[in-house]
């Protein structure tokens, strides 16, 4: 099943919330004491959270300098960069958003590149009884009972947008669209899910294996939504030794074997 259509525009949908965060994460940075003000600042999506901290801690461990990390949606994040939170480098969980600052002349355009890819899996809590899964008009409303969907908001977060559209193409959209527990970012979606406070969940896969209280249905098929892919690029003003350095390593072997081991998927470098 080939995607068509348009994903939201990014621009078009401002977060009041995240505007806020921006500002003050903003003023918490550029207040901070020198040794760290010194490190890199990465801005990434909370689904490279544990993929990232293990390559954090290569880089660092082979004496190539600090990094500190916020990781949250990609929405939000690029709104903070929009607004001039000092993030450094932006590694988003879709191209959209990397548009969105290309257009904002908030990155280095000629730094930008993909690095990697994923792919989107049902989940439940591990204690849930077996849930049928088949590749189209599977009964995922019935499978809910009185419970809810966990996922990304499907209005601006990255996993959300995914989401809705392969749910769309799968022909189940409109029966659980009404028992949605929309989350800021897919981690929290996953939260909610180990809780058992939603029935079932649609995160990242490899978010999925990072915990053991959640059990996967199965994956969603990759052509019924757009595919997932994680652009990186060096914010507009921040590019300085230091800062290469780290984004360089990103693009390394080292670090796509780090990526490739939580089982991020690898995508042909480029725009």
């Amino acid at each position: 099943m080939a995607y068509s259509g348009t994903v939201s525009s990014p621009a078009t949908r401002p977060a009041r919330g995240a505007l806020i965060r921006g500002i003050v994460l903003a003023a918490l940075l550029l207040g901070g004491a020198g040794p760290a003000r010194s490190a890199v600042l990465l801005f990434a999506a909370a689904s490279t959270t544990t993929a990232m901290e293990e390559a954090m801690g290569a880089f660092a461990g082979r004496g190539l300098g600090a990094v500190r990390a916020s990781f949250a949606g990609s929405s939000a994040l690029a709104q903070q960069i929009a607004n001039g939170a000092p993030a450094d480098i932006f590694v988003s969980a879709n191209r959209q958003w990397m548009d969105f600052l290309s257009r904002e002349k908030a990155i280095v355009a000629a730094s930008r590149v993909d690095l990697w890819g994923n792919r989107l899996a049902l989940i439940v809590p591990v204690s849930a009884p077996p849930t049928p899964f088949v590749a189209s008009a599977f009964p995922l409303a019935r499978a809910l009972g009185d419970g809810r969907l966990a996922l990304g908001d499907p209005d601006h977060v990255p996993g959300g947008l995914y989401a809705r559209r392969a749910l769309e193409n799968l022909g189940v959209w409109d029966g659980v669209a009404a028992r949605l527990a929309p989350m800021a970012d897919v981690r929290a979606a996953l939260a909610l899910v180990e809780r058992g406070e939603a029935a079932a969940g649609v995160v990242y896969a490899t978010d999925a294996r990072v915990t053991r209280r959640v059990r996967v249905v199965g994956l969603l098929p990759a052509d019924s939504h757009p595919p997932i892919v994680y652009p990186a690029a060096i914010v507009a003003g921040r590019d300085r030794p230091q800062v290469r350095r780290f984004f360089d390593f990103l693009t390394s072997a080292e670090a796509a074997a780090v990526f490739a081991r939580r089982s991020f998927v690898a995508v042909a470098r480029g725009r």
